[in-house]
This record gives C-alpha cells, sequence and structure tokens, in this order.
C-alpha cells in the first residue's frame, strides 16, 4: 500500500507525443519475432519463393482476401485477370495502415518499411507505377502476403496479451494503479486499495465459509466412512440380496419347471379328452341321423289292427327269445362255473404232476430246456404247460430214450465179454484146484511113504 503523501510525479514522466510514423523504425526484436513467419507464409511451398504458378498465386490471394474480408474492407485481388494497379495500391495501404505504419507516400514509405523489417522479396520503385503487370505482378503479391502474414501475427499478439492481463485481477489492479500514480491522481489509488482491499477480504469470506463447508462435508465424509468401515458395506448386502435373490429364482424357476410339466400332461389329457369328445359327437350325430331315419321311416308307414296285432305278436315272440336266452345264459353261465372248477383242479394236479417231471428231469439231467413252468392265463397247452411237448419235449425224451438204449446195449454186450471172461478163469480155477489136489495127494503119498 502507498502512503497518501505520494509526491506528484515529473512531467518528464507523463507520456510523451507519438513521433512522426514517417522516421519510425521496428526494433532487431520486431523483426526477429517474424522469423518463422517469413519462412512459413501462407501460399508458399518453400522460404521466400516468389509465387510463380497459379495453384501458389490462388493461396496466396485466397489469404489476402481473407485478411481484407475479415476487417470489413471492400478491396480484393485477383488473378485472371491480373487487378488494377489501383487496388493492389490500395491494399498495400490497407495493410500498412493495419501495421500502426499510415503512409503518406508509398514510393518512399514502403521501401524503407519493407527494408526496415528485412523483407526477403524485392521490389523497385519504378516497378510501384505497374504493379500489375505479369513480370511484377509476382514480387508484390509475395510482399503483399508477408505483410498480411505480420499483421495477423501482430494482432494475434495484442489479443491474446490484453486478455492475459485482463483475466488477471492483481495484474488489472496494478495496471489500474500504477497508471493513476504515474498521471498523480492519489485519490483514485486510495480508493483502488481500499476497493481492492475489500475485494480481498470478500474473497477471503467466501473461501473461509467454502473452507468450513468442506471442514463439515470432510466430518461428514469421515463418519459415513467409519460407519461403512464398522458396519456391513453397500455391496456385501447386495451380494446377500442377490444370494437370496438367486435362491429364489432357481425356486421359482423349479416351480415354473414343475407348472410347465404339469401343463404339458393337462394338455396332453385335455387333447385326449378333446379327441374323445369329437368321436363322441361324431357318434352322437350318426346316431342322431339314424333316428331321424328312423323316425321318416315310422312317419311313413302306415299302422292299422292287423299290423298292430302282428307287431304284438313278434313283441311277444322276441319276449319269449329273451327269456329263452336268459335261461341258456344261466345255464351256460353254471356250466362255465363247473368248468372253471375242474380247470382249477385240473391245474393242481398238473402242477404236482410238472413238479414230479421236474424232479425226474433233474435227477434224469435232461438239461434246464426240460422244464415246465405252468401259466394259468395261457390259451393254448404250450403256453399253459410253459414248454411245447411236441416240438420240444418228445424230440429231447426220444433222444434220451434212444441213447438209455445205445447205453444198454454197450452195457450187454460188455456184460457178455465179462461173462465170457469168468468162465474162462473159472474154468483155469477148476484147472488149478485139479492141479492143487493131484499135488497134494501126492505130497500126502510122499509122507506115508516116510513113515
Amino acid at each position: 500500500m502507498r502512503g497518501s503523501t505520494r509526491r506528484r510525479p515529473a512531467e518528464s514522466m507523463n507520456p510523451q507525443p507519438t513521433p512522426d510514423h514517417h522516421h519510425r523504425q521496428f526494433p532487431h526484436d520486431f523483426d526477429a519475432s517474424f522469423s518463422s513467419i517469413r519462412s512459413s507464409s501462407k501460399g508458399f511451398g518453400r522460404a521466400f519463393e516468389l509465387p510463380t504458378d497459379r495453384d501458389h498465386q490462388g493461396a496466396a490471394v485466397r489469404a489476402v482476401n481473407a485478411y481484407l474480408s475479415s476487417h470489413s474492407s471492400h478491396l480484393s485481388l485477383k488473378t485472371h485477370p491480373i487487378s488494377s494497379a489501383k487496388d493492389i495500391t490500395e491494399t498495400l495501404h490497407f495493410v500498412l495502415h493495419q501495421l500502426d505504419y499510415p503512409s503518406t507516400k508509398l514510393e518512399d514509405d514502403l521501401f524503407l518499411l519493407l527494408k526496415s523489417l528485412n523483407c526477403p522479396f524485392k521490389v523497385n520503385k519504378s516497378t510501384l507505377r505497374a504493379p500489375n503487370t505479369p513480370h511484377n505482378w509476382p514480387s508484390y503479391l509475395a510482399v503483399i502476403n508477408w505483410l498480411v502474414q505480420i499483421a495477423m501475427y501482430k494482432e494475434h499478439l495484442v489479443v491474446n496479451s490484453r486478455s492475459f492481463v485482463e483475466s488477471n485481477n492483481m495484474f488489472m489492479y496494478a495496471l489500474d494503479s500504477y497508471l493513476n500514480y504515474i498521471r498523480g491522481e492519489d485519490d483514485t489509488v486510495d480508493a483502488l486499495d481500499r476497493e481492492f482491499v475489500e475485494k480481498l477480504e470478500r474473497e477471503r469470506d467466501v473461501v473461509l465459509e467454502s473452507v468450513r463447508d468442506l471442514e463439515r462435508s470432510y466430518c461428514e465424509l469421515e463418519g459415513n466412512a467409519e460407519a461403512l468401515r464398522s458396519g456391513q458395506t453397500e455391496r456385501e448386502r447386495l451380494e446377500k440380496e442377490r444370494s437370496v435373490l438367486e435362491e429364489d429364482v432357481k425356486k421359482f424357476n423349479a416351480m415354473i419347471g414343475e407348472f410347465n410339466q404339469r401343463i404339458e400332461a393337462i394338455e396332453k389329457v385335455l387333447e385326449e379328452k378333446g379327441k374323445e369328445l369329437e368321436a363322441k359327437v361324431e357318434e352322437k350325430k350318426r346316431i342322431h341321423m339314424e333316428n331321424e331315419e328312423l323316425k321318416k321311416r315310422v312317419e311313413e308307414q302306415s299302422l292299422n289292427a292287423r299290423d298292430a296285432e302282428r307287431m304284438k305278436r313278434e313283441l311277444q315272440a322276441v319276449e319269449r327269445d329273451t327269456s329263452e336266452a336268459e335261461a341258456a345264459r344261466n345255464l351256460w353261465e353254471e356250466k362255465i362255473w363247473d368248468l372253471h372248477s375242474a380247470i382249477g383242479r385240473k391245474f393242481k394236479e398238473l402242477e404236482s404232476l410238472a413238479m414230479e417231471f421236474n424232479h425226474a428231469a433233474r435227477r434224469l439231467k435232461l438239461g434246464d430246456g426240460f422244464h415246465y413252468s405252468l401259466n394259468a392265463k395261457g390259451s393254448t397247452p404250450a403256453q399253459v404247460m410253459g414248454i411245447d411237448y411236441k416240438s420240444t419235449l418228445k424230440p429231447g425224451l426220444q433222444s434220451f430214450t434212444e441213447n438209455i438204449k445205445r447205453t444198454s446195449m454197450a452195457k450187454l454186450e460188455e456184460l457178455i465179454l465179462l461173462q465170457q471172461q469168468s468162465s474162462e478163469l473159472n474154468a483155469k480155477v477148476e484147472a488149478k484146484k485139479n492141479q492143487t489136489a493131484s499135488i497134494q495127494s501126492y505130497v500126502e503119498e510122499g509122507r506115508l511113504c516116510e513113515r
């Protein structure tokens, strides 16, 4: 903060009038700042190259015309045909004015400016009288385009530097305060100081309030975080809910599957019932048609006493036949009962005989295929006995009988052979006995002689 006893500055510190632009010289820094622009002028392919072909000239003319139109100028350049000398000179005046270099005499000012800026393109004063000739036009187009690029860069610097200063309150305060200090307006400087201090205090209060709000938010968030750390997290709770929901979904799916099965079974039953209903409906229609036909036939017939008597006799005959049929049915039912009881007794006898046969077959070792297994529900003897006698049992028994006969004959032949051998052995035994008796008698005679 500056004191209120600040003295007024000297007159030499006040801003001086702007010098004459005819003798204005650009510093070397300004010239160096455009060195990159000279080498990359819009509309040229290489640095310091004259736009001799149509493409380069067209690009340069479009760049210049775009700059002129952006500044609401009525001027414009053309290449085919080439613009007039007046349009070219007016364009040069306009560009020099945009560079803060107002020119009163273009023949002197233009070349002085180009020399001070180290322009890479060379033009002569004599050519300024006819700049639109095919020989001079590329050089002047290059100079105009080069000056336009410098003007665009200058405007860019002015806009950016001003926006940077205006966006910073401290810079604006320092600038305004210094300008008022230079002018000697101490009261205005003090007012600016007070206003800036009040503004800073307000901003400080706002910042403090924001800090308090942030502290309260921090405390609340810290409490929430502590509660989340100590208690069940949202993720765990959601996972539990998800597991419960998954179990419910599985149960619902099982129930839905069961209901679907039931529905399918019911649909099948309904389909069968529908078919039966259709059959019943068809039968009903047929019976109805038959009844209608019978009614028609009855209506067509003419009844009289003789027909009624005949129908009565026929009815009595039908009743008599019905009673006789019932009596015959009762008789046949009694016979059926007797047959059932007889069949039961015979079946029991067959069971005992089958058991005896099975035991005998096992003793005789006929094989597993010869085995009776009774079936009360059979309709043929083979089905009842469980084996076909003619096709299975009889051939087996015959083969067994033949086998017995063969073995008997073999045994008989063996017996005859054994009898022959026995008779021979008996003869030999008798001979041995006789020989033994003769030897014994001879021995006894010898003993008697010794005595």
